[in-house]
């Protein structure tokens, strides 16, 4: 069961997301990268303004008050730990494969919001913005967190979305998306060819949290021709670059052997 008040846990997510924020963001910034409509967006902004949390700048834009980005650990939320977690761990990734990689976490709404990424040095190469909110049906990252997402919140995610195409492999019917959960739930990762972006391929398994919850996401992601060439490489070092940040996070894989119970620092 979701006992979420909703209300709060978007006030929270702002928060979060405002914390990782390097500049001022206009207000459709924010609409975009969590998916609120432009009222509610303004209204939880203005909110956090009055209660100075948040400055408005002179042109319209927002930014949170530094003195709450410094001082209060609490700001910023789970994303705070794992950004400088994961981001010497992908970056070692990066300049082991010289590929793109990615780290996202679930929105509300069940797609995948980026959280930190290397990007790779190549002159052809896979990136997106940082802001970037990816659709959970159609990316690999999407379907790694909505593969272990509870059932119901699943179900409701299939009522609610509209799946729509975005390449011509794209999987647009809700059995078709399931198949592929189905999928990624018996091999421990996803893999995707073509079906977001034409050319486009990548690799992406589960980052767990201290109680064994999938938390987060990391993803390789390249140019079609290289990942074929490849993709037994690439698959192998998701997965141990997945594993590492999962126990830097807390996470006991016994099955496996791993006895990494060392927490970061700011973990309880």
């Amino acid at each position: 069961m979701n006992n979420q008040v909703k209300s709060a846990a978007r006030v929270l997510e702002l928060l979060e997301w405002l914390s990782g924020q390097t500049t001022p963001v206009k207000l459709n910034q924010v609409t975009g990268s969590l998916d609120l409509p432009k009222s509610s967006a303004f209204g939880l902004l203005s909110t956090l303004v009055s209660r100075g949390y948040v400055v408005k700048t002179a042109d319209d834009r927002y930014e949170l008050v530094d003195a709450f980005r410094q001082g209060f650990g609490w700001v910023g939320g789970f994303e705070s730990i794992l950004r400088p977690v994961a981001l010497p761990i992908i970056e070692a990734l990066r300049d082991r494969i010289n590929e793109t990689v990615f780290v996202c976490v679930r929105t509300a709404q069940q797609d995948a919001r980026l959280v930190c990424k290397a990007v790779s040095t190549q002159h052809i190469r896979y990136d997106t913005s940082d802001d970037s909110v990816l659709p959970g049906y159609a990316t690999v990252m999407g379907r790694v967190l909505l593969a272990y997402q509870d059932p119901q919140i699943v179900d409701d995610y299939f009522t609610k979305t509209e799946l729509k195409p975005f390449s011509p492999t794209t999987p647009t019917t809700e059995e078709a998306v399931r198949a592929e959960l189905d999928q990624i739930r018996r091999d421990g990762y996803g893999v995707i060819i073509d079906q977001y972006a034409q050319g486009g391929a990548g690799i992406a398994a589960p980052i767990r949290g201290q109680n064994g919850d999938v938390v987060a996401v990391v993803d390789l992601a390249t140019v079609t021709s290289r990942f074929e060439i490849q993709r037994d490489r690439m698959r192998a070092a998701v997965l141990e670059c997945a594993a590492e940040i999962s126990a830097r996070l807390g996470y006991r894989d016994i099955a496996s052997g791993l006895d990494e119970t060392s927490t970061p620092e700011g973990v309880a």
